[in-house]
């Protein structure tokens, strides 16, 4: 699929303050020179802040990296977690329709997109809220059928319950990510056969789910101040590192009369 810019773009583009020191504390993972690496992320960022990728959020990520343009374009145009034309304004849906979630009934969430959002995808509701499209296999196959919005992944739906995430949504309600039936992350949907005690102090949801619950960041735009910036690999908040101070060259000694003579003696 060709993927190009959309046509109308925003004239400028600028990371709140808060997801500014965000993006800082990102490049402080990767050695001196390796910031590029930080690209994906601080691209990801961006969208959440606005919704989708912009032309000029591109470049200022391109900016704050040191990196060409087309580089950062290349990435944004390859990974379909970029959406690079404006979607709804509460959620994007995405949902897988590789084997096991259509036959498990990816079709019946795609005719709810239809029903309820729009007849076709990447086409905004007419209340503005919500979009769609279809997506190669997101990998949560065991618990199939399933959507993504944003970084959540919606698990175990039938249409019915498709549908009622949409009107939750819609009511501006933030339903729990994770499996949908009740069941825990990918344990078995017919119920345990063994290991059937909980151990103590095990969390409600899964590992992802449940950070998303404890945060609070689940389904809406970010600017930063809702999500602790915290770096996990460090365990506190990271400061940007200072661009190094050049040392200032020491003054030349004063010669000694004894180093002039010497001097003297090796023009002669």
């Amino acid at each position: 699929m060709l993927r190009r810019l959309h046509a109308d773009q925003p004239s400028s583009f600028a990371f709140t303050p808060a997801n500014q020191a965000w993006a800082e504390a990102q490049m402080t993972k990767f050695p001196e020179g390796r910031q590029a690496s930080a690209v994906i992320p601080l691209l990801w960022r961006a969208q959440e802040q606005e919704g989708w990728l912009t032309r000029p959020a591109i470049e200022a990520v391109a900016d704050l990296l040191g990196m060409a343009y087309i580089r950062v374009l290349e990435v944004a145009t390859f990974y379909f977690m970029f959406q690079l034309q404006p979607v709804g304004q509460v959620a994007h849906f995405q949902i897988c329709g590789t084997t096991t979630c259509m036959i498990c009934g990816a079709e019946d969430l795609v005719s709810v997109c239809k029903e309820k959002i729009a007849s076709k995808p990447h086409v905004i509701s007419e209340d503005g809220k919500f979009s769609w499209e279809e997506v190669e296999c997101l990998g949560a196959c065991a618990n199939a059928p399933m959507v993504q919005i944003g970084k959540d992944y919606y698990e175990d739906l039938t249409a019915e319950k498709f549908a009622d995430l949409i009107d939750q949504l819609a009511a501006g309600q933030l339903p729990t990510p994770g499996s949908q039936s009740g069941r825990y992350a990918a344990e078995p949907a017919t119920g345990l056969t063994s290991l059937k005690d909980r151990e103590p102090g095990k969390a409600a949801f899964n590992a992802s789910v449940q950070l998303a619950v404890d945060l609070g960041d689940t389904v809406k735009r970010i600017d930063g101040s809702e999500v602790p910036l915290l770096t996990p690999w460090l365990g506190k908040a990271v400061k940007p590192k200072a661009a190094p101070k050049a040392k200032a060259k020491a003054a030349p000694k004063p010669k000694t009369a004894k180093a002039k003579a010497a001097k003297a003696k090796e023009t002669k």
